[in-house]
């Protein structure tokens, strides 16, 4: 006899009985509570999701026609680009959207810094955000090696070359790196193991990223937590519409840059296959990797070049700590808007002299530069937490969007400051 309970409620409600997910899928896409005052800076996590599954894609569908041998790799590559059906593009979409994520990555994480989404309660939120990171660059340097063009061998050369300058454990670390005793076909098959591999590792630490998101919800521009369930919306339909504009544009770029500049972030030295007894005139990493390339050159003694090159990005761990000022929006933080947008133009400068040759005013401005990076972090940062005065805050997000107090016209002298 059937169960005209479970027949009433339909296949999908029988289904959800007993495997949740269409109950979980509506309450964290559908009616999660979202503050209402999300601006487009919010879209870019959701783009890097997307993001990731275009790249996981991509990369399986080439993986089928790739070779890792020294001896074929290149032409493997090429064959991918003339023989394999669409491989042309299927290449172009990969080796572009690794650029399009670390775009799309960067400026997340500058959104967080803006905003203060580091500090309490979303610690940990933050902190898997950098394991990412890590593993994107990690993913990232990997398969640059792959296409085994002269970019490829020399940069891996190079950076693999880089751990010799730790002390007892570094030509240890070099030799497990290499399979052998320089960089040869055991460097790249470790390599095209590992850089198939990892990003199914960033997809697990996204997931945990997600589950520390949803713990204590979005933060948002005013900083301000929620307080009352007017100050949130559901996710859907006002979220996913701006997702989906953010996502037409994202892709609208993205098939510009695949289809009408597919090399223009590339380097055209990797066209080259690997030759190693001709050495490039000039060895430079993907643009993603060149401001932390520049302070790697910034100091003369290699091992602290190497560690200053970690520590660049490792120090973004402890900025919960480094900036305890109780106020998280920099929109509430006059001073330390200035100091993060000199920041910002600082990476872009590092960025620049990572390109240039380690040579004459290149290497002053690096330096400078540097110490800029870690003062930041180092000094400015806990200066600010301690002596930094702010405007009154809105008592809300619901009073911030609504109130034109706050409105960047209000005549000067009219804010209440308060430390």
């Amino acid at each position: 006899m059937k169960d005209n309970k479970t027949e009433k409620k339909g296949f999908t409600n029988w289904i959800d009985e007993r495997l949740p997910i269409f109950t979980f899928i509506n309450h964290n896409l559908r009616d999660y509570p979202t503050p209402k005052n999300l601006n487009y800076f919010w879209n870019f996590g959701s783009l890097a999701g997307i993001t990731l599954v275009i790249m996981i894609v991509t990369g399986i569908l080439l993986a089928m026609q790739y070779t890792a041998n020294t001896e074929i790799a290149f032409d493997s590559v090429e064959r991918i680009m003339r023989d394999v059906n669409n491989g042309w593009l299927l290449r172009y979409i990969h080796m572009n959207g690794a650029s399009m994520f670390f775009i799309i990555v960067y400026i997340h994480i500058f959104r967080g810094l803006y905003y203060g989404s580091y500090k309490y309660p979303r610690e940990i939120l933050w902190m898997l955000g950098v394991v990412i990171l890590l593993l994107m660059m990690a993913t990232a340097f990997m398969g640059y090696v792959l296409p085994w063009g002269q970019m490829s061998f020399w940069g891996a050369t190079v950076i693999t070359n880089l751990f010799s300058a730790f002390p007892i454990i570094g030509d240890y670390i070099v030799t497990f790196l290499w399979g052998g005793f320089s960089v040869d076909n055991p460097t790249l098959s470790r390599f095209f193991v590992l850089h198939y591999l990892l990003p199914f590792a960033i997809v697990g630490v996204v997931a945990l990223h997600l589950v520390a998101l949803h713990q204590f919800g979005s933060n948002n521009p005013t900083g301000l937590d929620v307080k009352s369930e007017g100050d949130t919306i559901p996710f859907h339909p006002y979220y996913t519409v701006k997702d989906y504009l953010g996502l037409g544009v994202y892709l609208i770029v993205f098939a510009g840059l695949v289809f009408f500049a597919p090399n223009f972030l590339g380097h055209p030295d990797n066209y080259i296959p690997a030759n190693p007894l001709q050495t490039p005139a000039h060895i430079v990493p993907e643009w993603y990797f060149l401001p932390f390339y520049a302070i790697l050159r910034a100091v003369p003694d290699k091992l602290l070049g190497v560690l200053l090159m970690f520590a660049a990005v490792l120090i973004l761990f402890f900025l919960p700590w480094l900036d305890r000022h109780r106020v998280r929006s920099a929109n509430f933080r006059p001073f330390y808007r200035q100091f993060y947008w000199l920041f910002i133009i600082n990476c872009f400068v590092l960025g620049w002299v990572g390109a240039m040759p380690a040579e004459g005013i290149y290497v002053l401005i690096s330096r400078v530069a540097t110490l800029y990076y870690f003062g930041f972090f180092l000094i400015i940062m806990p200066l600010l937490s301690k002596f930094e005065n702010t405007p009154a805050l809105p008592s809300s997000i619901s009073a911030a969007v609504i109130s034109e107090k706050f409105d960047s016209k209000e005549p000067a002298g009219s804010e209440t400051y308060v430390k």
